[in-house]
């Protein structure tokens, strides 16, 4: 599964990014995986809501503003039911939305430190 020929993934990561920061989302990350010889997709985005009213209201914008902007659907996507990590996953393009606790406890700037980790800024 490919995204559609119109939207390339460093495109579609700071696209997420934009609509986490929409959101209200804290400590917005962009880790670019393109050069590990075994990572799973190109990008992960991460974020953290401060409430799982907040994860989830995130993670619907997300999905909202991308099919919105460029009519792509996540090909898979997990965590609703608690909302403490939702991850959405748009093949090529990984969002991840957690609680505080969740972000500290698995730490994925640091189990895929390999890859380039960016601080979002926003361009507004």
């Amino acid at each position: 599964m490919k995204l559609n020929q119109n939207i390339n993934s460093s495109r579609l990561s700071s696209y997420i990014a934009d609509c986490m920061e929409n959101k209200k989302a804290e400590d917005i990350r962009i880790i670019d995986l393109k050069k590990i010889k075994n990572s799973v997709t190109d990008y992960f985005v991460l974020a953290t809501g401060n409430s799982n009213t907040h994860v989830d209201s995130i993670a619907d914008g997300i999905e909202a503003d991308v099919y919105k902007k460029y009519k792509e659907r996540p090909w898979k996507k997990e965590g609703k039911v608690n909302s403490e990590w939702v991850l959405i996953d748009f093949v090529n393009v990984v969002a991840h939305v957690f609680d505080e606790e969740k972000r500290n406890l698995y730490n994925l700037e640091t189990l895929w430190g390999d890859g380039i980790i960016k601080d979002f800024k926003s361009k507004k």
